[in-house]
């Protein structure tokens, strides 16, 4: 699973102006493969299309993927002949791939792709890019599964395409309703941080990195769409779906293990630039707060589990300092994972100590109070104790998740790195320093 994506979090969405220094606002990329006969009509009604609907600069680029007909030679002559049309030829197959290398190196704030048919009406281009134009969200998707959608389709590919989000949403606990419709877009700062993440080349690059992001927390909007199958589509539906099923299980374990570093996906707290005037409020604090507190009820259950199991061999304050450090050991491990999103074992163990001495300040805290306790009452029962024991631990709680916050996790990502949209990934090559080899065969427009 690749994670060479660039550190610290993304900037706040802003909206996108018109005029954005002689670059498009959006690349429409059409991914193709032997299509020598569709792509000049797809190409020119999309151009008509944009031209009379879209009023922001635009892009159009076809990917051609490995073709092995005449589609290269159509792709070329519609760049010499269109002022906004640039051709891409790459060498290997593979729809992910194609997307992947065009978008990683195209210029516009905004990159899109649709399936060389049309099957799905471009009256819904415009809605579909303008809430990335807007900054409002992320990602965008068309939607034929949607209650408003209207859809022309086989039984047998309504079946399948049904089941396979059914699946998606009991594996991978995905709530986006499709995604396999070949009719989305994205953010180009969150392209290059969610693409290097991205493994899959082929069909299953849209799920994999529609998951991705949704669990990054990135909004994804859904636009229900007017969508025709086409009868010549040349997908094999047996094979797509076997690598998709793969897919799905690599993409689950690796979110089970916590191998992908999502946290660098993250929006401050507050998209609106707005915001960022605000003192006193810093980035990630409401999450951060949450898993905090689910985090200290279920380490509360447990230090009350092992109190009461320590208790009934020992006295009280050697059973409250056993549970208190297990607990705490727990604790720390959960919050450092759960809710301040740090993965993998660099400075794991300094973590831990500075949690025990986090932990010997709830100690002291609760200790106390059954010191306290025990000078007040000759003979307290075991429920007495208890309610003292969570008075004090909601004290402790409160002083753990500041001390948790500024000392033990405090938010260094963003003095990893400057807060530039355009920092590229810590070990992939900058493409003036690549070899011209490596590089995909373009055709663009003076």
């Amino acid at each position: 699973m690749r994670t060479d994506t660039p550190r610290g979090t993304l900037p706040a969405r802003e909206h996108l102006l018109a005029h954005t220094a002689g670059r498009p606002v959006l690349d429409v990329v059409i991914p193709v493969y032997n299509e020598e006969k569709d792509l000049e009509r797809c190409v020119r009604r999309l151009h008509d299309h944009l031209v009379r609907t879209f009023p922001y600069g635009f892009r159009i680029t076809v990917a051609d993927n490995a073709s092995t007909d005449a589609t290269p030679q159509v792709a070329t002559w519609l760049a010499h002949s269109i002022p906004e049309v640039e051709a891409y030829r790459l060498e290997e197959k593979g729809r992910g791939r194609a997307l992947r290398t065009v978008w990683s190196h195209s210029d516009a704030p905004v990159l899109a792709y649709m399936d060389v048919d049309l099957s799905t009406d471009l009256n819904a281009l415009l809605p579909l890019v303008a809430p990335l134009i807007s900054g409002h969200s992320d990602l965008a998707i068309g939607s034929r599964l949607a209650r408003s959608s209207r859809v022309v389709r086989g039984p047998k590919r309504e079946f399948i395409s049904r089941a396979y989000n059914l699946i998606l949403r009991g594996s991978l606990a995905a709530r986006f309703s499709d995604a396999q419709c070949g009719f989305k877009a994205i953010r180009r700062e969150v392209a290059e941080r969610l693409l290097p993440m991205v493994e899959d080349t082929g069909w299953f690059f849209d799920t994999e990195l529609l998951v991705l992001a949704e669990r990054a927390g990135l909004r994804i909007h859904e636009v229900p769409v007017d969508w025709v199958d086409d009868p010549d589509s040349t997908v094999h539906i047996v094979s797509t779906a076997t690598e998709d099923l793969k897919g799905v299980w690599r993409v689950g374990r690796a979110l089970a293990v916590g191998a992908l570093p999502l946290d660098r996906l993250a929006r401050p707290f507050g998209d609106d630039p707005r915001d960022r005037q605000l003192s006193g409020v810093p980035g990630g604090l409401a999450r951060q707060l949450v898993g905090f507190c689910v985090v200290g009820a279920l380490s509360t259950l447990l230090y009350l589990l092992l109190y009461s199991l320590f208790r009934a061999g020992v006295g009280p304050q050697i059973a409250n300092a056993g549970a208190l450090l297990l607990s705490a050991v727990a604790n720390t491990a959960a919050n450092r994972r759960l809710t301040f999103g740090i993965r993998g074992r660099e400075r794991a163990v300094r973590h831990q100590a500075q949690g025990l001495v986090v932990f010997g300040i709830g100690l002291a805290l609760t200790s106390g109070s059954l010191a306290a306790l025990d000078a007040a009452a000759t003979s307290p029962s075991h429920g007495t104790e208890l309610a003292v024991l969570i008075a004090a631990n909601l004290a402790a709680t409160m002083l753990r998740f500041l001390l948790f916050r500024a000392w033990v996790f405090p938010d260094r990502r963003d003095d990893d790195v400057p807060a530039d949209r355009d920092v590229p990934a810590d070990d992939a090559p900058a493409d003036d320093e690549r070899p011209a080899s490596e590089l995909p065969y373009t055709v663009r427009n003076s």
